[in-house]
């Protein structure tokens, strides 16, 4: 059964990106082009295939068109995403955990997208650091917690929306090491506290920022750029409720996995979002989390959808899932088996990496005919691939 959807961003890319990028030269950059071009190539001859044989039946595959493995291709985020959460579910602890989203207001939305990489920073320190600090804090919970933290920077309309999703093992090492002290069922860290804190050390990492000169204002933030005007645009942040938004403890590792794979190595869109293009425009299904999370649509110009996209690309290098606390990687050796002896779960080895040839010999699906394991056998060029690769079907209307 062939479960692809109707259509994809390819789709999209290849029908409207020419004349988008002819459009948009004067705003767009390499990155944009380079993301655009690996999203258009994807899982065609132009990137060359392979092609796959059953280590049990014998049975073996047609040729198959390589991935473009670009981090931002809606494509090419299912392996990617298999690989990470099966290198945690080693790391998963016999106990409840904690959802918790940490998110920018709206007013630093244009200053986040001419400094993204400090603000992300800034956005993933400041949320770590305010989880670790009260839940350290006795009148709370009084213990060392860990977690790992995802950054997304849309909505479910494309539109650009800063914020951190972190995943929290519901409660934490004692001070000494001793103990494993676990949070109420029905309550983790006061919402309040976390909001108030944040805010005060995100506002303090920029005003830092700041007096380092890190910080770059164009267009209708030049003015910030004198001191007396930040000083001022900062005092209007405080005046403002930053959002905090934490879930009552869900259940055991059971669920966990389950429950990681909807955040992790997200893209802003999803192909089985993706409705109709059609005269020059893109309807997508958006989920309404004002009313209900009713499920709507949305129509946008081909053009306005793309520039909507590529606000979300990440600055190249940028690593967007990182654990801290317990869990990070100065501490996991240690402290991991530590916290596994304390709740009684079974030790295991939490250092030991998947096998590198394992991922790279393998294929990540099974025979059609037994189910067995597939393994690739043959890899083919682009241009061994020019003469006997079928025409792209046309998916652009008029």
């Amino acid at each position: 059964m062939n479960n692809r959807p109707l259509l994809e961003m390819a789709d999209i890319v290849r029908c409207a990106g020419q004349s988008f990028v002819e459009h948009s030269h004067r705003w767009m950059n390499w990155q944009h082009q380079k993301v655009l071009l690996a999203i258009a190539r994807c899982r065609t001859a132009a990137l060359g295939g392979h092609r796959d044989r059953c280590t049990g039946c014998g049975h073996t595959s047609t040729i198959s068109y390589n991935s473009c493995r670009n981090r931002h291709c809606p494509r090419c985020q299912g392996n990617a995403r298999r690989r990470w959460l099966q290198a945690r579910e080693r790391e998963l602890l016999p106990t409840r955990y904690v959802h918790a989203v940490f998110t920018l207001p709206r007013e630093l939305a244009p200053l986040a997208l001419q400094n993204k990489r400090l603000i992300y920073n800034l956005l993933f320190h400041s949320s770590a650091e305010t989880l670790l600090e009260v839940a350290r804090d006795p009148r709370h919970l009084g213990a060392e917690i860990g977690f790992f933290s995802v950054l997304h920077s849309w909505n479910q309309r494309l539109q650009f929306h800063p914020h951190i999703h972190c995943v929290v093992a519901a409660g934490g090492l004692a001070p000494d090491h001793s103990g494993w002290i676990s949070a109420r069922r029905s309550f983790f860290l006061p919402i309040g506290v976390l909001s108030l804190v944040f805010r005060g050390k995100f506002v303090a990492g920029l005003r830092n920022a700041f007096h380092r000169g890190e910080l770059q204002f164009h267009g209708s933030l030049a003015p910030l750029a004198q001191p007396r005007a930040f000083a001022a645009w900062l005092r209007v942040l405080f005046r403002h409720h930053w959002v905090v938004y934490s879930k009552p403890p869900f259940g055991g590792p059971e669920h966990v996995l389950r429950y990681l794979g909807a955040y992790t190595h997200r893209v802003a869109i999803s192909n089985s979002r993706l409705l109709a293009l059609s005269d020059g425009n893109v309807t997508f299904r958006w989920r309404d989390s004002a009313h209900g999370n009713r499920k709507r649509l949305m129509t946008l110009d081909v053009d306005e959808f793309l520039r909507r996209f590529l606000l979300h690309l990440l600055p190249p290098g940028f690593v967007r899932i990182r654990n801290f606390g317990f869990l990070a990687n100065r501490n996991r050796a240690s402290l991991l088996p530590l916290c596994l002896r304390l709740l009684g779960g079974p030790q295991q080895n939490t250092t030991t990496p998947a096998s590198p040839s394992t991922d790279q010999t393998h294929s990540l699906w099974n025979c059609p005919v037994c189910g067995g394991t597939m393994r690739v056998v043959e890899r083919l060029s682009a241009a061994q691939l020019l003469l006997r690769s079928p025409p792209q079907p046309d998916r652009c209307t008029a």
